[in-house]
């Protein structure tokens, strides 16, 4: 996997994240979603290094990086303190600005990132998310049935037993689909406690803290100030929750949203690779 790149654990200064960079030109910051690690990207980031600095980081309580010691240190687990965690690695490669694109639970911190950090991000490319309170204002019948896990894996102590009793049965993945060596990445990391508390606990800092951060700043009037671009599965339910996804997204921009869906199911990044590359390198190549 990642034939070229730099694979490291990078200390910073409120976390350590396991880090996979590689490629020249313009920095790209690609954030993982859940329950995967950094090398979800094996596919995608060597087209894209083609043309970019790609930047691979697992999230922390994700992976290999750090865990926060307290498991209810929604401080900790929340998407402000994963969006620091981002700024201060692109710090340390020595980038002021770039270019981000975040998946699923990643699409939060980016969000994020991007919202709190407006100087340094050019570029916000959403995959397959919405905000947060966006979400959970919305929810409703077919929410609660297809995203249950979000309000089952906020719960104290019982998402982890459950999932720590048979994690390969939890969360399935299959070896063929997802290249073998991400596929033992990824089940690495299901099989450690430590990793599936870290995981769960970017739901719980969902429900507990950052729809705060969200209503905080739709009430301030704050919006991003890139340029966003949304792409979504059209094999995964985002068209069927929301409907036109775009309109979910406007109000949070300064500028015109733009995106379409891609012929994938969820784990875009392992099932239509070249696709999602080939969108994420038109959106952050136009001018």
């Amino acid at each position: 996997m990642f034939e070229g790149f730099h694979l490291e654990m990078i200390e910073l200064a409120e976390a350590t994240l396991r880090v996979r960079y590689g490629g020249s030109g313009p920095p790209l910051l690609l954030l993982h979603g859940h329950p995967r690690t950094h090398t979800t990207w094996h596919q995608v980031a060597p087209l894209l290094a083609k043309s970019f600095t790609v930047v691979c980081p697992d999230l922390r309580g994700f992976g290999k990086s750090i865990k926060p010691a307290d498991p209810h240190d929604y401080e900790a687990f929340s998407k402000r303190a994963k969006g620091r965690d981002c700024v201060a690695l692109m710090d340390r490669l020595g980038f002021d600005t770039f270019y981000l694109a975040g998946h699923d639970r990643g699409s939060y911190t980016a969000f994020r990132t991007a919202l709190d950090h407006s100087s340094r991000v050019l570029k916000l490319a959403i995959l397959d998310g919405v905000p947060i309170l966006e979400a959970l204002e919305r929810s409703q019948v077919q929410f609660a049935t297809d995203g249950w896990h979000w309000f089952f894996y906020a719960q104290s102590d019982k998402p982890e037993q459950a999932i720590l009793a048979d994690p390969k049965a939890w969360y399935g993945g299959c070896a063929e689909a997802m290249g073998l060596e991400n596929y033992e990445d990824f089940q690495a990391a299901i099989h450690d406690p430590a990793t599936v508390i870290g995981m769960l606990g970017d739901y719980r800092s969902g429900i507990e803290l950052d729809y705060l951060h969200d209503r905080e700043d739709r009430h301030a009037g704050r919006k991003l100030q890139c340029p966003l671009h949304v792409i979504w599965s059209l094999k995964d339910d985002l068209e069927d929750l929301y409907g036109d996804v775009l309109s979910v997204w406007q109000p949070w921009a300064e500028q015109k949203v733009t995106g379409a869906g891609i012929d994938s199911g969820h784990h875009m990044a392992e099932e239509n690779s070249a696709e999602l590359a080939s969108a994420l390198k038109a959106f952050f190549t136009a001018r």
